[in-house]
């Protein structure tokens, strides 16, 4: 199984980094094989080009307006053959929705979608993340890293 961690977001904007700092976390630890960890930054063109060269299992990192507490982590599972209209989640919807639909139209599908948001506090202009979402972020990776290794590790699914 091929899995691609895509972080999205724009670290020019406080919380919306948060995906950004997730991938580059996730980037530095050893992974369970076939597994791409990517900052896509806040292009969801990037995302859709990506996915062309294969991809069974996407996590989508991103901020997600909830209105949970600031730092608040939300673990949304999509069907990935209808992504595009299923996983509507306010910030990582654009991400999600513009790439699994420009991937979708090309004839490709995903096995798998699942979404790992944040809440934020602030997405106005500024660099660095909160302090409630910058305390997430070891939790998130944490989650990611227990994600893939239940899809990976599963008896009977393909590497």
């Amino acid at each position: 199984m091929k899995a691609l961690v895509a972080g999205v977001g724009d670290v020019l904007l406080s919380d919306d980094g948060f995906g950004v700092e997730v991938a580059r976390r996730l980037a530095g630890e050893p992974l369970p094989g076939g597994v791409q960890v990517i900052d896509f930054g806040p292009h969801a063109g990037r995302l859709a080009a990506h996915l062309l060269h294969g991809c069974e299992f996407l996590i989508l990192i991103d901020t997600v307006e909830r209105g949970g507490d600031p730092g608040t982590l939300y673990v949304i599972e999509a069907d990935g053959s209808h992504a595009g209209r299923h996983a509507a989640v306010d910030g990582a919807e654009k991400s999600l929705n513009a790439a699994v639909a420009m991937f979708q139209t090309l004839g490709g599908d995903i096995a798998r979608v699942v979404v790992v948001g944040c809440e934020p506090a602030e997405v106005g202009a500024g660099v660095g993340l909160t302090a409630p979402v910058a305390r997430a972020v070891d939790e998130a990776v944490s989650i990611v890293r227990q994600l893939l290794v239940e899809t990976l590790e599963t008896p009977g699914q393909t590497s």
